[in-house]
């Protein structure tokens, strides 16, 4: 361990000699040149490894001789370049106007010059300073300009610093999918780089983002990605925050022996490295374990012990989560008292919180703007400078002169000819309107035909797969209650026996109470005065009542059923609702395995109601989607091989619009699907 100190310490003098070697070098070389362009260039090395070596004092004297030397020459490359290197410091000083000022200065002599390359390094440096001080859209939009330079000319280092700024800047602004984007760039990034460290941290941040959306299966895979890179002796801050984050993803699908196994490990590792931040997190995600598994003594004193670390540290995010544990702990044991208190300071603390996770507003949130100072240094060259432009400008003004003649003459005898076309073709116009008006109505008149013809055809598609469902399914699931019951009556079958086959006789009553249920509400949609009765309700009293016709159905599959439901108002026939709330929760659970999650959900949007009804289960294909809100009646079976009738989503579709309202939905084969219902708050006005 002494060697390889002894030896880190050598490299890391040889590197700070070479760089004075270098520095020294440089100067003594500048201090022999010619008043010319190539002492300008020497000039810039010297400054670029004085900022390297964070000698910002001595690099700003040598940009300002620098830059009178280049105004001087009129050397523009050199003007731009030390305007650039002189923002670069006043933003590492957070001097954020003269950085400013420094940038757009260079960024116009870059623009002078073509420079692509340069103004993109502008560009990005300006978003960078932006974003720090809260103008993210202003930053977002100069570094994706940047980011566009960079790509075209594969500029590995810069990419990666400008992925990674952006990804941070949207995670701040809670656009949680870009950021999951721009992270995913960067370790493409990194990993052509062979930047370890990067590696590292994108691909946990990564495994943080897919956890903040709930895809707990992505954030596993790269939280053990992690858990593959680190080295044993450097990384193990990581470690310790890693094992009890796997542990916890585990934990939300119920599967208690590997998250036991991570959170026990990660409580050992943290306890013998002392990492109190690591110990907190693991305790917390024990407590919950113990809790789930009915084991609430051994839950209590390790929330104990967490609410004593976290209140020494002050870590608010764990904070937080050990006072709603500890609400959730006394009211299993019955201390309501208790549980209340731990409540309120639950809600005080996430409300502080969610206040600091907005983004950061600046007192001043204009962009800045270029501010020019002249020095008495650089009168002269003003001076010369100005006289040039003004000749420039003579030149300019005859020239165009010139072509304002030409094109005012031009101008009038198109004018001429446009105006004998126009007389010409207008009667010609007249007449083609009047025939095209008559066509459309035609067209019309056919289209409407066409549709009739249509919906008479897909009505006898829909009754003759009704008797089809009603004679087939319906038939063998009374066929099969029927044997049952004269068994019963002919004593034919054990007690044993008897209680074997009542699952069976269950499941066989559930078809067919659904199929008549979904049959029942089919029929009364085709008839045509079927009318809504409107009125407001509370939507999240209808979730949890439906939830609760699941509950032992969940139990079941093992799924994990989370309601993020709010209580707001809905101006709707409420019996129609239900159905169709019935419905897409019915669906969800039919198609979601073991361990996936349903969240049903509501939210304002555009002033209406949206709500959600998403599970991470099989999905289904774009074929597929496109043939479930149809008349007919398409369905497929369950993970558990459950029956459907295919009705359910046409009548969800014909009650939605009833009310006034809208449905759709979104799906990725083997990730998940979401169903959206909007409906409207209020009575609409006549």
């Amino acid at each position: 361990m002494k060697q390889l100190i002894t030896l880190a310490v050598l490299c890391s003098s040889l590197f700070c000699f070479s760089q004075t070697n270098e520095i020294d070098s440089l100067t003594i070389q500048l201090a022999y040149q010619k008043q010319d362009s190539s002492k300008v260039d020497t000039s810039l090395y010297l400054i670029k490894s004085l900022y390297k070596s964070k000698n910002y004092k001595k690099a700003l004297l040598y940009i300002d001789q620098t830059e009178r030397l280049s105004k001087f020459l009129n050397h523009t490359k050199g003007i731009a370049d030390v305007n650039y290197y002189k923002a670069l410091i006043y933003s590492q000083k957070d001097d954020y106007y003269n950085a400013i000022d420094g940038y757009n200065k260079s960024r116009k002599y870059y623009r002078q010059l073509g420079d692509t390359l340069g103004i993109a390094k502008v560009n990005n440096s300006i978003g960078l300073i932006e974003i720090k001080r809260g103008n993210y859209r202003v930053g977002l939009e100069n570094s994706l300009s940047a980011i566009q330079t960079f790509e075209t000319k594969n500029l590995l280092d810069e990419l990666s610093l400008a992925y990674n700024n952006l990804a941070e800047a949207y995670y701040n602004t809670h656009q949680v999918d870009k950021a999951l984007e721009f992270n995913i760039k960067a370790l493409n990034v990194r990993n052509q780089l062979n930047d370890s460290s990067g590696i590292k941290t994108s691909t946990k941040n990564i495994a943080a983002l897919y956890s903040d959306r709930k895809e707990h299966r992505k954030a596993i895979e790269y939280y053990e990605k992690v858990l593959k890179l680190l080295n044993p002796t450097k990384d193990q801050a990581i470690r310790g925050e890693v094992l009890p984050r796997i542990g916890s993803e585990y934990l939300q699908f119920k599967d208690y022996n590997k998250a036991a196994e991570y959170l026990v490990e990660g409580l050992k590792f943290n306890r013998r490295t002392k990492n109190d931040d690591g110990i907190l997190r693991t305790l917390n995600a024990i407590g919950e374990l113990n809790m789930q598994q009915k084991k609430v003594k051994l839950a209590e004193i390790q929330l104990n012990e967490a609410y004593t670390i976290a209140s020494r540290i002050n870590n608010k995010p764990e904070l937080l989560k050990n006072y709603r544990l500890r609400k959730e702990l006394d009211s299993t044991n019955g201390k309501f008292q208790n549980a209340f208190f731990w409540q309120s300071k639950f809600y005080d603390l996430k409300t502080e919180l969610d206040i600091a996770k907005q983004p950061k507003i600046p007192v001043n949130t204009e962009v800045i703007k270029n501010v020019v100072i002249d020095t008495p240094d650089d009168e002269e060259f003003n001076s010369i400078a100005k006289h040039e432009e003004d000749q420039k400008n003579q030149e300019e003004v005859k020239r165009l002169k010139a072509i304002s003649y030409v094109l005012i003459a031009a101008f009038l005898i198109v004018s001429t000819i446009l105006l004998l076309i126009y007389l010409k073709r207008k009667n010609t116009l007249k007449f083609n309107k009047e025939l095209k008006d008559k066509n459309e109505q035609i067209q019309l008149q056919n289209e409407v035909f066409s549709e009739q013809t249509q919906s008479l055809e897909e009505i006898n598609k829909v009754k003759d797969r009704l008797f089809s469902i009603v004679s087939h399914d319906l038939k063998d699931s009374i066929s099969s209650i029927k044997a049952f019951i004269d068994l019963l009556k002919e004593d034919s079958i054990s007690t044993e026996e008897f209680y074997n086959l009542i699952p069976e006789l269950s499941e066989n009553a559930d078809n067919a109470s659904s199929l008549l249920y979904n049959l029942l509400n089919w029929s009364k949609s085709q008839m045509q005065n079927l009318n809504p009765k409107a009125e407001l309700f509370n939507i999240q009293e209808v979730f949890q009542n439906k939830m609760a016709l699941v509950e032992q159905k969940v139990e079941q599959k093992r799924i994990v059923l989370i309601d993020e439901s709010n209580r707001d108002f809905v101006y709707a026939d409420k019996s129609m609702i239900e159905i169709v709330v019935q419905n897409l929760i019915t669906n969800a659970v039919k198609f979601t395995r073991v361990g996936d999650v349903i969240t049903v959900s509501n939210n304002d949007h555009n002033g209406k109601t949206l709500i959600c009804i998403e599970d991470t289960g099989v999905g289904i294909s774009r074929e597929n989607v496109d043939k479930l809100f149809q008349s007919g009646t398409f369905t497929t079976r369950g993970t558990n091989n459950e029956k459907g009738t295919g009705l359910g989503l046409s009548i969800c579709k014909e009650l939605v619009e009833l009310n006034d309202g809208r449905i759709w939905v979104e799906s990725t084969p083997n990730v998940g699907t979401k169903f959206y219902v909007e409906l409207p708050k209020n009575k609409p006005t006549e």
